[in-house]
This record gives structure tokens, sequence and C-alpha cells, in this order.
């Protein structure tokens, strides 16, 4: 055995321990640890700022572009956030040991489910520090133990995260090891910590596609996967233009480069001449390249003619692709073809039509009348989340505490045995 992999298993070993520990403590006590974790964070911010240089600089020596320094950079209002993030995690209904519902049987037994922790979750993530707490609580207020391995880029400012976490832990009388931390950075570490079924229960990755791929594919363990988010806004041909306008640029420009960005518009042909001109001209207003289909670069000449790899295209960026539809059914097949099941939108005043793109559409969130950005936990109301999952086992779209607990079985009798 290397020793990578004993110093993998011996983390995953200790956080399986603390597992049925984390799991028993009431909502007091590990909202206490948690409170103490943004504390810690608070008063330690300067502490965190020398360690997270050492990444910055090291960052800056392999020629790490502007917008990936961006991400990994702390500062004192980015320490504050996390401690926020934290409260707003303590403020949070525990939804451990809730009994979702009960029945009767005819034989006198109550039959009922009541949520439980997953167990111990891996995290594997690049380049954000904020994830290490951001995770790290949803876990413990979840009841779960977590095993950290963040990217090598940031290995300084994780570990000294981490290191506050696991010290607000054990203050509180909880095991420290319900948030550990994969110190090394050998790519073999992840392969360690993808092996280790014994220990591990869930595996969810945070990055790019690339990562998620990898981590999909090695792993013994069961994964929630997220590899892209190409999502879609469809106007039909009565959708309100001046409703439908400013939702496409929000879908498209607030924030080009994250998941639930609109990456596609489909247009009704009977709604294309008027409303792909206003549009366009929006969008173009706002830096936005657009690549359309024929139809479309015929009434918007700016438009760039689309290739087939544009519909499937997850940009991140200000660029979009447009296609003008015959009906309802040529947009949800086109969907259903090129989507990711992220996020999908139809904006309409038919509500016969509205209700069939929401029944009919696979995907982790379909909207109706309002822009694809709203595939987030928080803005879902379930106050934070640790990703999204656009596969269906366990859960499908944002993960917040609920997600991060699966359900048993329990029974209520009075004598009653099987005849």
């Amino acid at each position: 055995m290397t020793t990578i992999r004993k110093s993998v298993e011996q983390v995953c070993r200790a956080a399986k321990e603390a597992a049925s520990l984390i799991a028993g403590a009431d909502a007091s006590r590990k909202n206490a640890a948690l409170s103490g974790m943004a504390k810690g964070l608070r008063e330690g911010s300067e502490g965190l700022q020398a360690e997270n240089r050492k990444d910055v600089d090291a960052a800056k020596a392999k020629g790490l572009s502007g917008a990936l320094l961006d991400r990994l950079l702390l500062t004192d209002a980015r320490i504050r956030q996390m401690a926020d993030g934290i409260e707003e995690v303590i403020a949070l209904p525990d939804p451990v040991g809730e009994v979702l519902k009960m029945w009767r049987r005819p034989n006198g037994l109550w039959v009922g489910r009541m949520r439980i922790p997953l167990g111990v979750i891996g995290i594997i993530y690049e380049s954000r520090p904020n994830v290490t707490a951001d995770a790290a609580a949803l876990c413990v207020k979840s009841g779960n133990a977590v095993v950290l391995r963040g990217g090598s880029e940031a290995i300084h400012s994780n570990t000294a995260i981490a290191r506050i976490l696991r010290e607000a832990l054990g203050a509180s009388g909880l095991p420290a090891d319900a948030v550990s931390i994969i110190e090394r950075t050998d790519r073999e570490a992840i392969d360690c910590l993808l092996a280790a079924e014994e220990f591990i229960d869930l595996i969810i990755p945070r990055g790019g596609e690339g990562l998620i791929r990898s981590v999909a594919e090695k792993s013994r363990i069961p994964v929630i996967k997220h590899y892209k988010g190409v999502c879609h806004i469809y106007v039909d041909e009565d959708a309100d233009v001046g409703q439908a306008i400013p939702i496409c640029i929000n879908a498209k420009v607030q924030r080009p480069g994250v998941c639930n960005a609109m990456e596609t518009l489909l247009v009704h042909e009977k709604a294309a001449p008027e409303f792909l001109p206003l549009v366009a001209a929006a969008l173009v207003k706002s830096g936005v390249e657009l690549r359309g289909c024929p139809v479309t670069v015929r009434i918007v000449p700016q438009a760039k003619p689309a290739s087939e790899e544009d519909w499937g295209a997850e940009y991140l960026d200000l660029v979009l692709a447009v296609k003008v539809v015959s009906s309802l059914e040529e947009a949800m097949e086109h969907i259903r073809r090129h989507g990711s099941l992220h996020t999908e939108a139809i904006l309409t005043r038919d509500h016969a039509r509205a209700m069939r793109f929401v029944r009919e559409v696979d995907s982790s969130l379909v909207l109706v009348n309002a822009s694809t950005r709203f595939n987030d936990g928080f803005q879902l109301g379930l106050g934070a989340e640790i990703g999204i999952s656009t596969t269906k086992v366990h859960a499908f779209g944002p993960m917040g505490l609920e997600e991060l607990t699966t359900t048993k079985f329990i029974a209520f009798g009075d004598g009653q045995v099987r005849t």
C-alpha cells in the first residue's frame, strides 16, 4: 500500500467513525458548532489571507488567468461572506429526524418515513476556497461527515479554513473528523478517495466538465454529476415581448460564466419578425455575439451563421446561439436533443402550452416567464446548496439540506406478528 493510499484511507476511516456521532447530534449542538465556525473564520481572517497569499503567488508564477486568480483570492469581504453563509445555514430547519408521513395498515401497524443523513460525503472541487466552508456547513447541519479534496492551487487556503472548522467542531463537543481534508495534492490521492467505497457513501465533484467526467469514470462510489449547463429559453408565438426581452437579457448577460446562464434562444417563427430584431439589438448592445440559424441571420444581419456544434455548446461567455422554430414541439425536440437536463424556460401567455412545456421538458428546473438564472438553491428557497445535480439518483436540481439526506422506514406496532 502506497504512502498516499495509507494517508487517504486514514482520513476516510476517521470520517466514517465520526459520521455516526454527527448523525446523532441534535440541532442545538450542530448549530453551536456552526456558530463557532463562523466566529473562527471572522477572527482568523488575517491568518487565512496570509495562507491564501501563498496560493495566489504560486498561481501567478504558473501563469493562471485573471479569472482563475479572482476565484482563488480571499479578502476580508469574502471571508465575511463565508461566515455569513454558515450563519444562514444555522437559520435553516434541521431536516434530520423529520417524519415525512405516517399511514396505518389494516393490522393496526403505523408505518412512516424518517429523514436520516447519507453518511460520509466526499467532495472534490477546484479553485474556490469558499467551497470548503460552504460544503462543511451543509454537511454538518444535515448530520453528515465530509471529506474534502480541493485543488492543488488552493491547498494552503483550504487547509487553513478546514483547520478553523475542525477546531470549532472539537470545541462544541462534536468530532473534529466530521470535517476532514485530504492535504495530499497528488492526483493519486483523488483516485484513492474514489476507491474508498468502504468509508465514503457519496461523491460530489464541483468544477469543470473534465473534472466531473474523470471522477464519474473512475469512482467506485455513487457520483452526483453535473457535466454542463446548456440552458434554453423558448419564446412562444404569443409571448409578451415587453416582458421577454429583459428576461432574455438577464439570462444571458447578468453572469454569462455560470451554469444557469442561457446558451440557446429558441423563437417561434410567428414571434421572430417582431421579437428578434428587438432582442438582438439589446443583446448586441450588451456585448453578446449572436450565432443564428439561416432564418435568424436573415432577420438579424449582425448574427453570424451557427454551426451544428453551436447547438450543444456551453459558452460560459457573451455568446448566444439563436434558432427560429416552427412550433412548441420543435422547440421541445431541440431541447431534448441538445440540452443537458439543467434549466429550460418558456415565455408565453398561453397556459396550456406553458403546462405542456413544464410536464414534457426533462430538466432539473423548468420555468415559465422567468430567467434561467433562478436555478440556484438560495433563489429557490433552499437557503443554500452544495451543487446542482443533473442526475436523478438520488437528487435532481439544486442540492440543499434535504438533498443531503435520505429516508428510512419506521413502524410502530402494538404486538402485531406476521401471519
